[in-house]
């Protein structure tokens, strides 16, 4: 990261060619996102992991000598750029945050193979945080990262002081409802994906059929990606990690869950991975959080639930002030 900052500097010192604008429809961006800026200092964690050598990137933010720490995890369609709002506020309020991409999201390393899975994402994390040498933290997970956050939970219940879910998917057993696909199907439909089909979902999916300036720049990296040289391996790994949301139940690990757990609950989300699959015969609706945030909280011993009514699967964006009133009380409880 600091060779490529000083390579930059170099550009603009001599006059050079600039960096594309991010919000122009030419710009470009290879697997690990290279020139597309994040929201604070990237650093690297080199990985030994099933039998090759990766590179797992994360955001290091804060007082490192704060006694107060937490970790946020991003979900399946982003990365750890869109904490940027939640994190400086975090700061602000004496914490030190580290957010980590995944390896196969994000600036971090794209595996031709690797073996997803909710434990292994999650030991990943484990073997990022020590090498921080943080031995407790508080535990933010939204969306896929609320998966991982449980997981990392239930396997490593000492180093989590608060486990804190943000509208997480899982809070069912998909593959009970819904057919087995090949990773090949995923693959396809990433091969096939454009700006305006993604944009379309989540201004449907995450915001009511509402769209806005904020929602339109988290599809940046999406854009630039597209229209870079390397979309086949992004692609491949988005596909291979949806194999751990199909394959593996995170409802199994709520009653093994013995840390202050918060669940946040945008009601109005649908989201239901798979609902265009669903077994023949499966009449069950996939995606009812109005539902699924109570039973869960039914399901985690003491853990508390609180409802943002009226909002869907992005509450930290869709009404950022509304979320923050609720999470400011979480991390003070």
């Amino acid at each position: 990261m600091k060779n490529y900052l000083a390579v930059v500097s170099l550009i603009f010192a001599l006059g050079g060619a600039s960096l594309a604008d991010p919000k122009s429809p030419e710009v470009q961006y290879d697997k690990e996102l290279t020139g597309f800026e994040y929201p604070f200092e990237v650093s690297t964690f080199q990985l030994a992991s099933q039998n090759q050598k990766l590179e797992m990137r994360y955001m290091d933010v804060g007082d490192q000598g704060s006694d107060k720490a937490i970790v946020l995890l991003h979900g399946k369609n982003f990365s750890g750029y869109y904490w940027e709002r939640v994190a400086k506020d975090l700061v602000k309020r004496g914490y030190r945050v580290i957010i980590p991409d995944q390896i196969g999201f994000g600036k971090s390393s794209k595996p031709r193979s690797y073996q997803y899975s909710l434990r292994q994402l999650a030991l990943n994390t484990k073997s990022l945080l020590e090498s921080l040498e943080l031995k407790e933290f508080d535990l933010v997970g939204h969306s896929m990262g609320g998966m991982v956050a449980t997981t990392f939970a239930a396997d490593y219940p000492a180093l989590v002081k608060k486990l804190i879910l943000i509208n997480p998917i899982g809070l069912e057993s998909y593959g009970k409802y819904v057919d087995f696909k090949d990773i090949e199907f995923f693959y396809q439909n990433e091969l096939a994906k454009t700006v305006d089909g993604a944009r379309a979902y989540q201004q449907k999916n995450y915001y009511d059929g509402k769209w806005a300036e904020a929602y339109e720049e988290l599809l940046t990296p999406l854009k630039g990606q597209l229209a870079g040289e390397e979309w086949e391996i992004v692609a491949w790994n988005n596909a291979l990690t949806y194999g751990p949301i199909f394959s593996e139940s995170i409802v199994e690990k709520f009653p093994l869950i013995e840390n202050p757990t918060f669940l946040i609950i945008g009601t109005r989300d649908t989201t239901g991975p798979g609902r265009g699959w669903k077994k023949e015969g499966v009449t069950r609706t996939l995606g009812d959080y109005k539902e699924l945030g109570k039973h869960t909280q039914s399901l985690i011993k003491g853990s508390k639930l609180y409802e943002l009514e009226g909002l869907g699967h992005m509450p930290q964006f869709e009404d950022y002030p509304a979320f923050d009133e609720v999470f400011e009380k979480v991390l003070e409880e």
